[in-house]
């Protein structure tokens, strides 16, 4: 198994400081990490957040940022073009920032907000353009999570704005689970999004046959993560796979070391 592209989300962590977090995290065995865009992890907002103090703690906890899991470009759905300038200056400083930390990637959006709407794709089209244009220029790629909601939960509509944008740098966070949550097929989404997938989250759940779902340790699920790796490897991805685990029980420390360990025997 290549762990040079595992990488793990703060998520979990998210009620403890940075301080707190990252030592759990490199001693689960993890290399990378995903930096959940939200306080006490992480904000663009210099009033909130110290990037070179974040930068020192990832550091002295021998971690790398593989991604930046923002919130940034929701504002880009308004019709408002003050509010839409300001979302676009905010997903600059997003790619801005992944820049200067080394990051792949960034996050984009919030899911079931303003912008996970349909009916907004063609009026977010020019402004993702210009963003992605400019993330080509610092190679870092965008990605918005199909995490439910109208657009961001139909592959279809991922397809359709991804291809509009029509860069290599934007596209999908393919994250087979919350897609089979939501009952969709997360194979069929898979081949559908196929040409523009620019991150993966792993985490497995499981459908009772009274349809109600629920989620599971890594591999315990129903998630075939052979198939999704030998899709992703077909396709062509060669980006970072982080896993983002859910539960409340085993905590943290152990939790996310036995997801390590499952992932590295997959």
């Amino acid at each position: 198994m290549d762990l040079s592209r595992l990488s793990t989300c703060t998520f979990p962590l998210k009620d403890r400081s940075l301080a707190e977090a990252l030592p759990v995290i490199a001693a689960a065995g993890y290399k990378q990490i995903d930096l959940l865009g939200r306080m006490p992890h992480f904000s663009l907002d210099k009033s909130e957040c110290d990037l070179a103090e974040v930068q020192q703690l990832v550091s002295d906890n021998g971690l790398h940022i593989a991604n930046l899991s923002t919130y940034a470009g929701v504002g880009l759905a308004s019709t408002n073009s003050v509010d839409q300038e300001e979302a676009s200056r905010e997903l600059q400083l997003a790619i801005d920032v992944a820049h200067t930390v080394g990051a792949r990637s960034i996050r984009v959006f919030k899911p079931k907000s303003e912008i996970d709407d349909p009916a907004k794709i063609d009026h977010i089209v020019p402004p993702l353009k210009e963003a992605a244009a400019y993330a080509a220029t610092k190679q870092i790629y965008m990605g918005f999570e199909n995490h439910g909601g109208p657009l961001c939960g139909d592959p279809i509509h991922c397809r359709d704005l991804s291809a509009k944008v029509d860069s290599p740098y934007f596209g999908v966070l393919y994250d087979p689970c919350n897609l089979l949550g939501a009952g969709t097929d997360y194979q069929a989404a898979l081949d559908i999004m196929q040409d523009h997938i620019t991150h993966i989250h792993f985490k497995d759940g499981t459908v009772h046959p009274d349809g109600t779902f629920e989620r599971t340790m890594l591999g315990a699920g129903d998630i075939d993560f052979d198939w999704v790796m030998q899709r992703l490897d077909q396709i062509g991805y060669d980006g970072h796979i982080a896993l983002e685990y859910e539960l409340k029980d085993p905590v943290p420390e152990e939790g996310l070391r036995i997801w390590y360990e499952t992932y590295c025997n997959m």
